[in-house]
């Protein structure tokens, strides 16, 4: 994946937050976003983006409590799920706002 498909997929999930959850606070870490309810309190996190060499993974905090009948979400921990992005297209077929509507719903 090049530098500008990242970036783009980067700039629309920020657009896609903006619209679904605005009242989260953006922090840089990990090298990503992280999205909190408090700003600065990594304990209110719901999820974060960040942006790898071969896609940009969106990751929700409490994921495994999500709705996923589809199986769109990865990852098998006790808590985290996360959606790999290879395109700005991804973000709609893979239910990114729909999943932050609900982990934000989880409050």
């Amino acid at each position: 994946m090049g530098e500008t498909t990242r970036a783009a997929i980067i700039d629309a999930l920020e657009e896609m937050v903006a619209e679904v959850a605005p009242e989260l606070h953006g922090r840089s870490m990990y090298g990503g976003q992280m999205l909190e309810r408090e700003a600065g309190v990594a304990a209110t996190a719901v999820g974060g983006y960040f942006g790898y060499k071969a896609h940009v993974s969106f990751e929700y905090s409490h994921g495994a409590q999500l709705s996923d009948p589809d199986g769109k979400l990865e990852g098998s921990g006790k808590a985290r799920r996360h959606i790999k992005l290879r395109s700005v297209a991804d973000i709609k077929a893979k239910d990114c706002a729909d999943f932050l509507a609900q982990a934000v719903a989880l409050g």
